[in-house]
């Protein structure tokens, strides 16, 4: 099964449409889909239109918000709730072609475990388009995922990647990012971007003030989530070092030139060295405190880690091949058991395992 879930906001002149189209696409291909409608907080008829269509097709989940969360708790929300092996992502205002769906499935019958939508052709403003490209381009660089259209809202995957990535915030368009870093295979398709017919885009300039932000986030967490320490003891021992030996300069030169001073080489007083004042001193106390507070600050994460109730692994397993030998399978963790007395087994309530 396809899981189709789609994020709305605002939306009901395109709902309809949007669903005769993907139902047209899977009644020619005989796809066994269902598509989930997650309304997040809509001020319009958007939740009306939505429930009139589940009334007509058995295959439409839906959820509304109390109030707008934000895209990636939408998506989040289906996540939970779709039952099929692979899950899509589309946008909700008829910019994503719902006939691009089969090719998406061809690929997924590769080795891909992501396949990520490439508006190569797009129907945007020039002030959106710019911006976007120089984003997507950073995105690739500081992540080494080579994706020309981190962006795109018509993505799908397998459902299983959604047991390691959780979504917060705005991380929605950095999944297949934080599924790369899992060891997933990511692929990337180009597809139709259509002219909006209805309504007004919801992304306006401080998308990318977020973007950016969310990017440091997504490259800390990939690269040195389970290390913070090799990144902040990093640059802490290098604001240290230069802190320490500034003041060390400083402080030899001052010596020096009091030593010289008593020694009756500087007749004047006011030709020895002073640190009374001099903006170097300040600085290098900036940078020898900002370095011991950053090497704190990684000791305190690096703890925070070792000892958190962890909610997953560090690790992501594709296969797995179990020994065939007559043995219980291993506990799934390593929690001590309960204190209480287990009620003695008569020996035809011993436990048996059957044979292989």
């Amino acid at each position: 099964m396809l899981s189709i879930v789609i994020p709305v906001y605002n939306e009901e002149e395109s709902l309809t449409q949007l669903h005769r189209e993907i139902d047209d696409v899977a009644k020619t291909y005989e796809l066994e889909i269902e598509i989930i409608f997650i309304d997040d907080g809509s001020t319009d008829r958007s939740w009306e239109i939505i429930q009139r269509l589940t009334k007509s097709d058995p295959r439409i989940q839906a959820i509304k918000f109390r109030r707008n969360f934000g895209k990636a708790a939408a998506l989040n929300a289906g996540f939970s709730v779709a039952h099929g092996e692979l899950v899509m992502t589309m946008d909700a205002d008829l910019q994503d072609d719902p006939r691009e769906i089969p090719e998406f499935l061809k690929m997924m019958d590769t080795s891909l475990d992501v396949v990520s939508g490439w508006k190569k052709v797009r129907h945007d403003p020039w002030h959106k388009v710019i911006p976007s490209r120089f984003f997507n381009g950073m995105v690739s660089w500081l992540t080494g995922v080579k994706l020309h259209d981190h962006n795109c809202g018509m993505k799908i995957y397998r459902r299983q990647i959604f047991d390691e990535v959780t979504l917060y915030g705005e991380l929605h368009r950095f999944v297949p990012v934080l599924a790369a870093a899992r060891g997933y295979k990511v692929g990337e398709k180009v597809i139709t971007h259509r002219v909006r017919s209805y309504g007004q885009s919801k992304y306006g300039f401080t998308r990318f003030v977020k973007g950016f932000l969310d990017l440091l986030t997504v490259k800390f967490i990939t690269g040195y989530g389970q290390r913070p320490q090799h990144l902040m003891g990093t640059i802490g021992l290098c604001a240290f070092a230069v802190g320490f030996l500034s003041l060390t300069y400083l402080a030899a030169r001052w010596g020096y030139s009091n030593l010289l001073y008593h020694l009756d080489y500087i007749k004047d007083y006011a030709d020895v060295y002073k640190l009374g004042g001099r903006p170097a001193v300040l600085y290098s106390v900036a940078f020898l405190l900002f370095g011991g507070q950053l090497i704190s600050m990684g000791i305190v994460a690096e703890l925070f880690i070792a000892y958190q109730n962890r909610r997953g692994a560090d690790y992501s397993i594709s296969d797995q091949i179990r020994s065939k030998l007559n043995v219980p399978p291993p506990e799934p963790s390593a929690v001590s058991e309960p204190h209480f007395i287990k009620p003695k087994q008569s020996p035809q309530q011993k436990e048996t395992y059957p044979e292989d």
